[in-house]
């Protein structure tokens, strides 16, 4: 169809007639040489690019498996070529340090190294981090459910405040309600740590585990978390003030990472659809 239209309208571009058509560019590439069943490497730019747009932090493991997801067969030593070619590799930047630790906090186990998860609202994992902003700081809180690395809770405000960590804590709550026995794993900060929070998880009967001192690894589930949207969204905006950032953040987590970004822990799949193919599959009684 579209080597008609070009042969009829000759002025116009093949931009232009694929987005009037609602098809991408990596299809009409494909469609060029349909014996073969190999992708031409403009057609495989054209969409690796697409996919870049919107999730800037994939490496080359994941735009292959999108690219199958559309059905391209493609060896993922060849994105990996095609990506360093095109300088469409991921940046890494460093982060600076949010955490303060709870003076004279007695020592709390943690819980998460001998956790067996098999489904959701088992563990949660809750971490700080701060934000730039044009003319100020900002900081967000998370919480996120382990078993489906879905954020289950999230606050951004303009201090580092246990009000900012309880805010994350009480939307989590409200929109999972887990049952007691919740496992909360944070670090030392005082912002988790205080007697405000404290009292929040027991309230839901949540059990309490933190990380050793001076030990991020332990509670890499939410560094994670932190280091992706600080690659695919905070780094690469420029925030007008909090509500802007409030208002990007948010669509970020809530739409593109919490429904589309994939994860390779869970198999290639966002915490949504692996929510849904998991509560789906456990619905299917034994044969």
């Amino acid at each position: 169809m579209i080597p008609v239209l070009q042969a009829t309208v000759p002025t116009a571009s093949l931009r232009h007639i694929c987005a009037a058509l609602e098809m991408s560019r990596s299809w009409y590439y494909a469609c060029r040489h349909p014996t073969d069943g190999v992708p031409s490497d403009d057609a495989v730019i054209a969409r690796i690019e697409q996919i870049i747009l919107r999730f800037p932090g994939y490496g080359y493991r994941r735009v292959t498996e999108t690219l199958h997801r559309d059905g391209l067969v493609i060896n993922h030593k060849r994105v990996s070529r095609l990506m360093q070619e095109q300088a469409l590799t991921v940046q890494v930047r460093r982060y600076l340090q949010t955490t303060h630790r709870a003076p004279g906090w007695t020592a709390c186990p943690n819980l998460v190294a001998d956790a067996v998860i098999t489904g959701p609202n088992q563990v949660w994992v809750a971490d700080l981090t701060w934000v730039r902003l044009r003319r100020e700081t900002g900081f967000l809180a998370c919480v996120l459910d382990v078993w489906s690395r879905r954020c289950v809770g999230w606050a951004l405000g303009p201090q580092l405040t246990t009000e900012l960590s309880l805010l994350a804590l009480t939307r989590a709550i409200g929109n999972r309600a887990p049952t007691p026995g919740l496992i909360h794993h944070s670090d030392q900060g005082v912002q988790y740590l205080n007697h405000r929070y404290t009292t929040a998880l027991a309230a839901i009967g949540a059990c309490m585990s933190v990380s050793a001192p001076g030990r991020p690894t332990q509670n890499a589930f939410a560094e994670s978390f932190i280091g992706t949207l600080k690659r695919e969204e905070v780094h690469r905006n420029d925030y007008l003030n909090l509500a802007d950032a409030e208002q990007q953040i948010g669509r970020f987590i809530d739409q593109l990472y919490n429904q589309e970004r994939l994860h390779s822990s869970l198999g290639y799949r966002s915490p949504a659809e692996f929510e849904s193919v998991t509560s789906n599959e456990a619905m299917i009684p034994s044969p």
